[in-house]
């Protein structure tokens, strides 16, 4: 497992492979498919998808899936463009399910 200076992480529930740092968090009032969902400044080994518009529940986006650079599994996605201004602050930043990562210490 990697050591983080002490930090806490979270990690692929399915491989354990770390995929964000604690003090990236941003909020943990977004919602995803599987119901909460946490928004980050960054992440890390993850594996970034196609680029797509999608209908969000706050409006239209163009994301990319993000995925466990180690198992494959889709975290959550990459916000790459916000068509409103009110939504403009979630460019280049990462929303990943809940029940997909595990907070590791």
């Amino acid at each position: 497992m990697a050591e983080f200076d002490g930090h806490p992480y979270y990690s692929c529930i399915n491989c354990r492979n770390p995929v964000a740092m604690r003090f990236d968090l941003l909020s943990k009032d977004f919602m995803a498919k599987t119901g909460q969902a946490y928004f980050f400044s960054r992440a890390m080994n993850v594996t970034v998808g196609k680029r797509e518009d999608r209908r969000l529940i706050t409006g239209v986006y163009t994301i990319a899936d993000i995925a466990c650079s180690n198992c494959g599994e889709v975290l959550g996605w990459k916000y790459i463009r916000a068509y409103e201004i009110r939504d403009k602050f979630k460019e280049g930043k990462f929303i990943i399910e809940r029940a997909k990562i595990a907070k590791e210490y």
